[in-house]
């Protein structure tokens, strides 16, 4: 006997809203993944049709398509590129924060010299009925750093330049020599020679 028009309208409607299970293919290291019996794993090797997952009771050989394994975070899919979202935002954040020479605040601290760690730059002015200016030492350091960090990376996009001939490579990197002389000042700041401002 045929089923009901209405039951038939709900069957279509669930498997038009199911999702294809997943190939081994879009399978990668490190990816969470759910089982419709064992929940969800996280993948450690993959084999040519089948995956070894570990779930919660244990690790399991498991072939993507017989088992209907579904993705447990979002996806992200790139031309030649399958793998979790959260690992490729996180790996594009930190190309483009090393490519730009960002760095936050307390990553730098390492590299100030023990003797000014907590200490104070202070500006008194000529006029005394000015008041006082007192910047914390590792505000100061950062924004030095920084400065180096963004004259290496700008030396970095010079070099790599092809409309640029060597001769007005070298032209342009006199100036940035230029700028790390004049910075020389701050070297007592690092705690390292490697760190240093150099010419």
């Amino acid at each position: 006997m045929a089923p009901p028009d209405s039951e038939k309208r709900m069957t279509d409607s669930s498997r038009a809203g199911m999702v294809a299970p997943m190939k081994i293919e879009s399978l990668c290291i490190g990816m969470k993944v759910r089982h419709p019996q064992y929940g969800v794993g996280t993948v450690k090797a993959l084999q040519e049709r089948t995956a070894e997952i570990r779930f919660d009771d244990g690790q399991r050989t498991v072939d993507p398509l017989t088992a209907e394994l579904q993705p447990a975070e979002p996806q992200v899919a790139v031309t030649g590129l399958n793998r979790p979202l959260e690992d490729f935002i996180e790996d594009t954040t930190r190309a483009v924060v090393q490519a730009m020479g960002v760095e936050r605040p307390d990553s730098l601290v390492g590299e100030l010299a023990a003797r000014w760690r907590h200490g104070r730059l202070v500006l008194h002015s000529s006029d005394p009925t000015l008041q006082t200016k007192e910047v914390p030492i590792e505000v100061f350091f950062h924004k030095i750093v920084m400065m180096r960090n963004n004259l290496r990376v700008l030396e970095q996009k010079i070099n790599g330049l092809e409309k640029l001939d060597e001769a007005e490579k070298i032209e342009m990197q006199q100036y940035i020599t230029r700028c790390y002389g004049s910075m020389t000042t701050f070297n007592l700041l690092f705690r390292t020679k490697e760190d240093q401002f150099t010419t």
